[in-house]
C-alpha cells in the first residue's frame, strides 16, 4: 500500500542486509511514522509483545522472520520458537507460522537452517498477500451486490478495529474489498469505531483509510448500535484472529457487541480471513479459545500527542483494579458469511469444509 506516495509492506527484509527485518512501528501511528529494524529473535518477540506490530497474520509473519533472524544469529531455535509463541496467546496465525519454519526444517533436515527458514518466512509472507488480495476480490463482488441494492448513496460500512493492511503483509482482511471497491469508483463511506482500548480503529484504520482517500468518520464504540438503529450501517465488515472449524469467530473485544447489534436491525455481518487464521482443531466449544488478557494500564491510561510529543494520562481513580480482555468470540449464528481467498461460505463447519475439503472428517 501506499504512504505519502511510497509503496510499503508492513513487514519486509532489509535490502542491504539479508539478516535484518524491518516492520513499520505501529505504536508511533498516526502521529509518527518511524520504520524500526530487527536484528535477533527477541526484537522479533518484543515487537510481537509491545504491540509494534500485531494483526493475525502479521504476528506470524513475524514470527517466522523472528525464527530465521535466530538462525541467522546460531541461536537455539526450539527456545526462540518457544518463546516466540508465547507472546500473542489468541492468534492462531502465530502458532500455524512457527509450526511452518519447523516443518521446513525437517523437510530438508541437510539444509542450511538460515537459507530454510527465510525462504519458508518468504512464502508465508507472500503467500498472505495473495490471500488478502484475493479475499479483496470476492469481498469486491459482495459489495458490489450492497450498492446495486442502493445506488442513489454511498455504501455505508461500519468496522471494528484494524484488519487493515498494518495488520497484515499487504492489502489487509476487512479492508482489502473496501480498497478495490473504492479503486473501482464504488461510493463509500466508512464508519471506523475507535476500539478501546488500544484505539486501532481510531488510529491505525483511520490511517490507513485517509491515505487511501476513502471517506470515513471516526465514531465512538458504543456508536455502532445507534447507527444501525438509524438505518445508516448496510454492512458490518471486520476481520478475524481465531475462527473454529464451526464457524466461531475469535476477533478484538467488542465485536460480539457489534455483531448482537447487527442481528437485532439485520444487517449483514461478514467476516473476512485467510485460511490461515482458521483453528481446525476447534469446533463449538468456544471456551477453549485461550483470550489475551493485556496490561491493566490500557484501560486505565490513554495516550495522545500533543506538541509533537506523546503523553498517557490516567482516566481511573488510582484505587480501582482494571480488567484488560482483550478478545471475544462471535457465535457463528450471528455471522452472515465468512470471506476467504477461496470464496465467500456459511460461518459453519459445511461451508468452510466445502471451500477446504481437506479438512473434512
Amino acid at each position: 500500500m501506499n504512504v505519502d506516495g511510497h509503496p510499503y509492506r508492513s513487514i519486509w527484509e532489509d535490502p542491504d542486509d539479508p539478516r535484518r527485518v524491518c516492520i513499520i512501528d505501529q505504536r508511533l501511528l498516526p502521529h509518527r511514522f518511524e520504520v524500526r529494524t530487527l536484528r535477533s529473535w527477541p526484537e522479533a518477540q518484543e515487537a510481537i509483545a509491545e504491540m509494534a506490530v500485531r494483526g493475525a497474520p502479521l504476528i506470524g509473519a513475524t514470527a517466522a522472520y523472528g525464527m530465521m533472524l535466530a538462525a541467522a544469529q546460531g541461536d537455539d531455535l526450539d527456545e526462540a520458537a518457544r518463546c516466540l509463541a508465547g507472546t500473542r496467546p489468541t492468534a492462531v496465525n502465530l502458532r500455524w507460522a512457527l509450526d511452518r519454519q519447523r516443518a521446513a526444517l525437517r523437510a530438508r533436515p541437510g539444509g542450511d537452517p538460515e537459507t530454510l527458514l527465510r525462504e519458508e518466512a518468504r512464502r508465508i509472507a507472500e503467500e498472505d498477500v495473495a490471500a488478502n488480495a484475493a479475499i479483496g476480490r470476492h469481498g469486491l463482488r459482495l459489495l458490489e451486490d450492497l450498492h446495486r441494492a442502493h445506488p442513489d448513496r454511498p455504501l455505508q460500512v461500519l468496522t471494528h478495529c484494524n484488519a487493515g493492511w498494518l495488520a497484515t503483509v499487504d492489502w489487509g482482511t476487512a479492508t482489502a474489498p473496501l480498497y478495490l471497491a473504492h479503486d473501482q469508483g464504488l461510493p463509500l463511506h466508512v464508519w471506523v469505531d475507535e476500539t478501546r482500548p488500544r484505539n486501532q480503529g481510531a488510529r491505525l484504520t483511520a490511517w490507513e483509510l485517509g491515505h487511501h482517500g476513502i471517506p470515513h468518520t471516526v465514531v465512538v464504540d458504543n456508536a455502532g448500535g445507534y447507527l444501525m438503529q438509524h438505518g445508516r450501517v448496510d454492512l458490518l465488515l471486520t476481520g478475524t484472529d481465531r475462527t473454529t472449524r464451526t464457524g466461531d469467530v475469535c476477533n478484538k473485544i467488542g465485536t460480539y457487541l457489534k455483531a448482537l447489534a447487527a442481528h437485532d436491525n439485520q444487517i449483514p455481518f461478514y467476516v473476512a480471513l485467510p485460511s490461515s487464521s482458521i483453528d481446525w482443531s476447534l469446533s463449538n466449544r468456544i471456551q477453549d479459545i485461550p483470550i489475551e488478557e493485556r496490561n491493566p494500564a490500557e484501560v486505565t491510561h490513554l495516550s495522545g500527542w500533543d506538541n509533537g510529543r506523546e503523553h498517557s494520562v490516567r482516566i481511573t481513580p488510582p484505587q480501582s483494579p482494571a480488567a484488560n480482555f482483550a478478545f471475544d468470540v462471535t457465535p457463528a449464528r450471528l455471522v452472515s458469511g465468512l470471506i476467504t481467498e477461496f470464496g465467500i461460505c456459511q460461518a459453519s463447519e459445511n461451508g468452510l469444509q466445502a471451500l477446504f475439503p481437506d479438512h473434512a472428517n
